[in-house]
């Protein structure tokens, strides 16, 4: 039980800080509803719980990989982000009337699209790295490195479901207008971060 909650923390820690999938969450919540953001927050809580066992059990070769090829990642990442930043602008917005079943297709590239995002970040690695050598778990046994993963998943999890429920919650007093401004708003938050990642690319 233990290692569970620790896997429970380290989730809510990684996952916690405001960020680009933070806003795409968001975003996706207030333009699409409540479920494309928890099914946007699945995605990035299976991108951390991959990471998650990486780290907990010591796939060097993995973890060497990963941060050999940062450079082309941190750039095919970026542009990723530039491109839903774009979209974002010039999206259109639904009013939570004007929703239809049919969208439901567009599910699993939602979740897709965060997943990804997630995993083409690879210093995500070391922030996993960095928090189980602070809770000794590192190098775990198999059995107590399936449970951590598994505590990751959950941890994470429930900060996206929270977000998406608050989120939800707000997007029920907002006016088209509002929802076009906190569009663009939020695609030159995504265009600003895609962009920062190429930047430190070339430095």
């Amino acid at each position: 039980m233990s290692i569970l909650l620790k896997g429970i923390m380290i989730g809510l820690s990684i996952a916690a800080p405001v960020g680009p999938i933070g806003i795409l969450c968001m975003k996706r919540t207030l333009n699409q509803g409540r479920a494309f953001g928890i099914v946007s927050g699945f995605g990035a809580a299976t991108a951390d719980a991959v990471y998650g066992l990486i780290a907990a059990v010591g796939f060097t070769l993995i973890t060497e990989q990963l941060l050999a090829y940062q450079t082309w990642i941190r750039l095919i990442g970026g542009l990723f982000l530039c491109y839903l930043g774009l979209q974002a602008i010039v999206a259109k917005p639904q009013l939570p009337h004007q929703e239809d079943a049919a969208s439901s297709r567009h599910l699993l590239a939602a979740y897709l699209t965060t997943f990804f995002l997630t995993i083409m970040n690879p210093m995500t690695i070391l922030s996993f790295l960095g928090v189980f050598a602070g809770v000794n778990a590192a190098g775990a046994s198999h059995g107590r490195a399936v449970t951590m993963v598994v505590g990751i998943f959950v941890g994470s999890m429930l900060w996206w479901l929270l977000l998406a429920i608050m989120v939800g919650l707000i997007r029920d007093t907002l006016t088209r207008g509002a929802m076009v401004a906190i569009n663009r708003i939020s695609g030159c938050l995504l265009v600003g971060f895609g962009l920062y990642a190429i930047g430190r690319m070339l430095v």
